[in-house]
């Protein structure tokens, strides 16, 4: 594949950018790339997006900005500039600062990703329960109880597939 810029050399960075559910792809040589602004060391780096996305804005209630790590004592501002944890205790000791953080990021903080080869089957058939399981009590609650039978059989038949 050619740079979408110069047309002569082979890309060696593609871009993908999803602005209001638009997707939209560039594919750049290096020259290229190292010619753009977004791009430029300045600009760009994750310590520098953690810290944008880390913005704390007013104060959230219940959610303290001095927190330190009891394991490897790192700090909020740390993280900040860093971006990275200090260790897998920092995971827990931010978690009140991290879930707004992940679900600006991911627009969740829930995991959704792939799931391994055969033993994946297992976790997909547990998801799949999980949100039937939901739908199932939110028919009951709006008193559809013939949607209500049809997912609690969906909800057997998967229970069965689990053994």
């Amino acid at each position: 594949m050619l740079c979408d810029e110069c047309r002569q050399r082979p890309a060696v960075v593609h871009i993908t950018k999803i602005v209001n559910n638009v997707r939209s792809e560039v594919h750049l040589c290096e020259k290229c790339a190292q010619g753009r602004e977004e791009f430029a060391e300045a600009s760009f780096g994750f310590p520098k997006l953690i810290a944008s996305l880390f913005d704390w804005g007013p104060a959230v209630p219940g959610v303290r900005r001095d927190v330190q790590c009891e394991s490897c004592g790192l700090t909020q501002q740390d993280f900040r500039r860093l971006g990275q944890l200090g260790c897998p205790a920092c995971y827990e000791g931010f978690a009140p600062q991290l879930e707004p953080l992940l679900r600006r990021l991911h627009g969740g903080a829930r995991h959704r990703g792939k799931v391994p080869g055969p033993e994946g089957k297992g976790i997909k058939i547990r998801r799949e329960l999980e949100s039937l399981r939901r739908q199932l009590q939110e028919a009951i609650g709006r008193e559809e109880y013939e949607l209500a039978a049809k997912l609690r059989d969906e909800i057997r038949d998967l229970e069965g597939q689990l053994g």
